[in-house]
């Protein structure tokens, strides 16, 4: 009789946990699960590597800033040292020299040694010059600029056009030349 007893209260219980959980179920749990919407599809595979409005500020033993600011950085996985950019600017102040500004498409960003590759749509301003190219390699550890691919440089004056120019930062020490020996560097006078 006992145990007739216990097991009536067991199925009772039982049944009240079912009627209990389809209860809950259909008035208190929403069965709809929301998907946050994400970006772009680039964020989908990468969105723990990407970084918003990037900004690096160096500094190195000869006083000269160099400052570099993105609108998007993504980390490499392979070198956590090097991050991807897009819509990318920098401010080179040298010391005993005036302000060198570089914009770019697309930039690659070594944090260990600040060096910086600029790519498509290069534009770098100092004082009245303006060159316009497709890649620039900008080293402070080697103190040296070099942009290449479809050369533009202007100023007051003049208008030149060439494959590669390459500058000493420090020296202000600059080569322009073609890739070619048979091809020569193009100047035409605005005068």
């Amino acid at each position: 009789m006992l145990i007739r007893k216990i097991t009536v209260i067991f199925f009772i219980l039982g049944i009240l946990s079912i009627v209990s959980f389809l209860i809950y179920k259909n008035f208190f749990y929403n069965n709809e699960i929301v998907q946050p919407e994400l970006e772009t599809k680039e964020d989908i595979i990468y969105n723990s590597n990407i970084i918003r409005d990037v900004n690096y500020t160096t500094k190195d033993p000869n006083g000269n800033e160099y400052i570099i600011t993105a609108l998007k950085g993504e980390i490499d996985f392979s070198n956590s040292n090097i991050i991807f950019l897009t819509n990318v600017n920098a401010v080179i102040k040298l010391k005993y020299s005036d302000i060198i500004t570089i914009a770019s498409d697309f930039g690659k960003y070594n944090s260990e040694n600040f060096d910086t590759i600029f790519s498509k749509n290069v534009i770098l301003n100092y004082l009245d010059n303006k060159i316009t190219g497709e890649y620039l390699d900008f080293s402070l550890s080697r103190n040296s600029m070099i942009i290449s691919r479809n050369i533009v440089y202007t100023n007051s004056k003049n208008v030149l056009k060439a494959d590669v120019i390459e500058m000493d930062i420090k020296t202000k020490d600059t080569k322009i030349f073609m890739y070619e020996n048979k091809k020569k560097v193009n100047i035409k006078s605005k005068d």
